[in-house]
Parts: C-alpha cells; sequence; structure tokens
C-alpha cells in the first residue's frame, strides 16, 4: 500500500466540464492545498464515451487509475456494463484484486457493501437521500465520512464538477487495506450512485 494513503483527509476535486465523457479527479492535502494524486479515466472506448451522454450512461463500463503526483500508480478501480446493480472491483499498484463493492437493491440515498478479496463484508457505504452527505459504517462504528463541498451557486449550475472531502477516522490504522477500499469508493459514489 502505498504511504500516501496513511492520510486522514484527502479534498477530491472534479475536472469542471460541460461536455466531458470521462471521469477525471485531483486529489489534494486539504491543509496545504497540495495536489497528491490523481484519478483518470484514461482508457476510455469511443462506444462507451457516446453512451456517457445518453440516459444509459449509469451502465457504462469504467477503469480508473488513481496515481501520486510523480506518476506511481496507488490503485485501479474497474466495473464492466452494468445493467441493474454494481459491482465494481479494485486492484492495487499490482493488479492484484483487494476487494468490491456490491450496490443494494432499494436503498434511499444509496448504498453499498465494501468487501474484502476474501468476500467478507468490512463496511457498508450509506447515503442520505436529502443530501450529499456519506458514511462508511459497520453497525455503530464509522470508519469515514464523506461530503460535498460547494464550489459556488454559479459554478454547480453550469458545470457537472464536484468537490468532495473525505474523512477516515483515526481508528483505521495508517497500513489497513480498508483505506484503499474507502478513498476507491469515493470516487464511484457518483458514478454507481448518483448519475
Amino acid at each position: 500500500m502505498n504511504p500516501i494513503l496513511s492520510r486522514n483527509s484527502f479534498f477530491v476535486k472534479e475536472h469542471v466540464g460541460m461536455f466531458k465523457a470521462a471521469n477525471n479527479f485531483d486529489i489534494f492535502n486539504p491543509e496545504n492545498q497540495e495536489m497528491i494524486m490523481t484519478c483518470r479515466e484514461e482508457k476510455l472506448g469511443f462506444f462507451t464515451k457516446m453512451l456517457r451522454f445518453t440516459d444509459y450512461k449509469r451502465m457504462t463500463p469504467f477503469n480508473i487509475e488513481i496515481k501520486t503526483v510523480s506518476g506511481e500508480k496507488v490503485l485501479t478501480i474497474k466495473r464492466g456494463v452494468s445493467f441493474f446493480l454494481s459491482t465494481v472491483e479494485v486492484f492495487d499498484e499490482n493488479d492484484n484484486l483487494l476487494g468490491k463493492f456490491k450496490q443494494k437493491f432499494f436503498s434511499i440515498g444509496g448504498k453499498f457493501d465494501v468487501i474484502d478479496s476474501t468476500e467478507n463484508i468490512l463496511c457498508t457505504l450509506k447515503g442520505k437521500w436529502t443530501s450529499w452527505d456519506f458514511k462508511f459504517s459497520k453497525g455503530e462504528m464509522e470508519f469515514a465520512h464523506v461530503s460535498k463541498k460547494w464550489a459556488g451557486i454559479g459554478k454547480e449550475l453550469f458545470t457537472s464538477a464536484d468537490n468532495y472531502m473525505l474523512t477516515i477516522d483515526e481508528k483505521v490504522t495508517a497500513d489497513n487495506p480498508m483505506r484503499v477500499l474507502i478513498l476507491a469508493a469515493v470516487m464511484c459514489i457518483d458514478m454507481v450512485l448518483k448519475e
């Protein structure tokens, strides 16, 4: 696991664009506003690009890589075509399967299970239907929280760009592989639950 993932807070900024097919984000250290990682969807096929501008957008596959600013791969997030409920796979920097996200049926506000590579449920990502607010928890224990940071009403109205703050609880140790899955899940919230 890349040591950059030992941090407890990440600011995720979506790239602004009126007509963009790819999902691209920059990830910052919120304490000093330094960019620390990039999240890019570079392997986007022609037909997938076309479908991203239709009502079938939520069904399209994706292959996203998160890298350090110097270009070291941190993780990869993949999903095939999704007809009903999504299953997303997360791979480490060496392309070893770390875990999956399985979307829950009939959840208000959005919900999916975060599962390790041996199919154990580590936690559940659950959102509120009234706001853009998500928690990673298991039972009463909360592991992380994601909230939307508004960039101003004008910008939000005329672009599809979103900004998010991810805060991982200190009880999730710096070397815990759950950190990789939590960061990967944040990149998938829009594509799996909100689009």
